[in-house]
């Protein structure tokens, strides 16, 4: 088998549960369809770097399942009495964008009738002093964050302990999160404590972003249109990651592979946002983000691409019409939308 045919089914094997049951399942030819979009020079390194990054940061169900198991008996959490604590705790259902909570409560609530025999996660919540809410990833905080601050405000109790359980986190999302909590508690007049529990917490602050786990440029393409959009930004401009850094997860294979990654998503993110006349400025290359070029996120879970991933993975609809600006990328990780957050104008 050449090299390229086994990285395409590398990376096919990798996301093979993605979106499992609503979606075609993903196949060599899907992959290599999507990597064909790319200088053909690149398309091989490119899939070598990308299978390396998926094998650390895509999340199958498999592995959600599994940390969620083992969380129900996480002493620091849970107590020496850990299927008791669980019948007292209030498994919070307040999501109000999005069905993520509503899945992972339902693979919680497998998990937690295999490990504690509750059959139901009605059956929780004998006491009114521990919540618990529960999602995937926590990105920049801001869904979790709605949704607290507005529980916080209504129907949350004057004291009790409030426990975020997320699959992973990254880290300037998580700060923001905890301060933003925390803050409109005091503003209640109540007495809530959070704590935010993940099993991969990845770096993505601008004080530590010689090792950042995101994909942050260290240098950009010589592109006029590229050095136009970045002109744009005045609040928030774009400043080079600097490389050399010791990273805490080992996400990339090298730093050049790193950098190929990055400018390769890149180019391909200023591709996409030229297909609209008026593209959102949320809708940055590397990710939805109020900052430089895209959030950058190296996540994928098995439920969906978040929009904070780079556009060139999850961007575009195989079944669009051809006058539709959806049409002209074919996406590797089909992303399901809730609304009209792509950002692109309705006229072409």
């Amino acid at each position: 088998m050449s090299d390229r045919k086994s990285l395409l089914a590398s990376v096919a094997d990798a996301i093979a549960d993605y979106r499992d049951g609503e979606i075609d399942a993903p196949t060599p030819d899907h992959v290599d369809h999507w990597v064909r979009q790319f200088d053909p020079g690149v398309q091989v390194p490119l899939l070598r770097e990308f299978a390396h990054m998926l094998g650390a940061t895509y999340l199958s169900k498999e592995t959600m399942s599994g940390f969620f198991r083992h969380q129900i008996r996480h002493k620091e959490l849970a107590g020496t009495d850990p299927c008791g604590f669980w019948r007292n705790a209030n498994l919070l259902d307040i999501q109000q964008q999005g069905h993520s909570q509503s899945d992972i409560r339902a693979l919680f609530g497998d998990a937690l009738k295999k490990e504690c025999g509750i059959k139901s996660l009605a059956d929780c919540g004998a006491a009114d002093e521990v919540f618990v809410y529960l999602d995937d990833v926590l990105f920049s905080g801001s869904r979790i964050g709605n949704d607290l601050e507005e529980w916080i405000k209504t129907d949350a109790p004057a004291r009790g302990t409030v426990h975020i359980l997320v699959m992973a986190a990254y880290r300037f999302g998580e700060w923001k999160c905890s301060e933003r909590l925390k803050k409109v508690a005091a503003d209640a007049k109540k007495k809530l404590s959070f704590q935010v529990w993940a099993a991969l917490r990845l770096e993505n602050r601008v004080s530590h972003q010689k090792q950042s786990e995101v994909l942050w440029p260290a240098t950009v393409p010589d592109d006029a249109a590229l050095k136009a959009y970045l002109g744009e930004e005045q609040k928030f401009p774009f400043k080079p990651r600097t490389p050399g850094g010791k990273l805490e997860h080992p996400l990339f294979s090298s730093e050049e592979g790193r950098q190929l990654l990055e400018r390769e998503f890149l180019i391909a993110g200023m591709r996409i946002r030229s297909f609209s006349q008026n593209p959102s400025r949320a809708l940055r290359p590397l990710g939805f983000s109020p900052f430089g070029l895209g959030f950058g996120s190296t996540i994928v879970t098995y439920r969906n691409c978040p929009n904070n991933a780079p556009l060139a993975l999850w961007w575009g609809d195989p079944a669009a019409p051809k006058h539709h600006p959806f049409s002209k990328w074919y996406p590797l990780v089909q992303r399901k939308t809730y609304g009209s957050e792509a950002g692109f104008d309705d006229v072409f």
